[in-house]
């Protein structure tokens, strides 16, 4: 068992509502999003990179949009149980990288919290967890305020009790 690195990328289009979630926290906005679950691109990027690196598949396999179970579920239910499929199979999350790319909501009084409660779903030290945000200078769906997206990077490696 090897380190393995992984990425995903989710997006969402606005919707009605009064706010979106991000990362496991309701950021006030002018819309909310149209969506199966809660509709966090944070969470559903890193839930995809998380699979990805263990050679699991993706978050629509795992949690699809036709099953009512999962409508209006809060993400961080999904990333928790991602999070166990991972250490079923001796493996643990070393380090989250994450983009957010909107126009708005504009997160830099949520990030600490984002990336705090993400490191606690994970059981990793919150400087293990990094968030950044990015405009895409009013250039696609995105810098038309149509939507917003988010990329996620990480390291997972063999547990404690795993021998390489």
């Amino acid at each position: 068992m090897n380190i393995r690195v992984g990425t995903g990328f989710d997006a969402h289009a606005f919707g009605p509502g009064d706010s979106v979630a991000l990362g496991g926290v309701r950021v006030p906005h002018t819309q909310g999003v149209v969506a199966h679950s809660d509709g966090d691109v944070i969470l559903h990027a890193l839930c995809d990179a998380l699979l990805g690196a263990a050679g699991l598949g993706d978050i629509g396999q795992h949690f699809p949009d036709t099953d009512l179970r999962w409508k209006g579920v809060e993400s961080h239910v999904f990333l928790t149980a991602v999070n166990d499929l991972l250490r079923a199979r001796g493996y643990v999350v070393g380090n989250v990288d994450l983009t957010l790319m909107a126009q708005s909501p504009r997160i830099g009084a949520y990030r600490d919290q984002i990336c705090a409660g993400i490191a606690q779903w994970l059981g990793l030290e919150r400087h293990c967890v990094n968030l950044k945000a990015t405009t895409t200078e009013h250039l696609g769906f995105i810098g038309r305020s149509e939507g917003l997206a988010a990329l996620a990077t990480v390291l997972i490696q063999p547990g404690p009790s795993t021998t390489a």
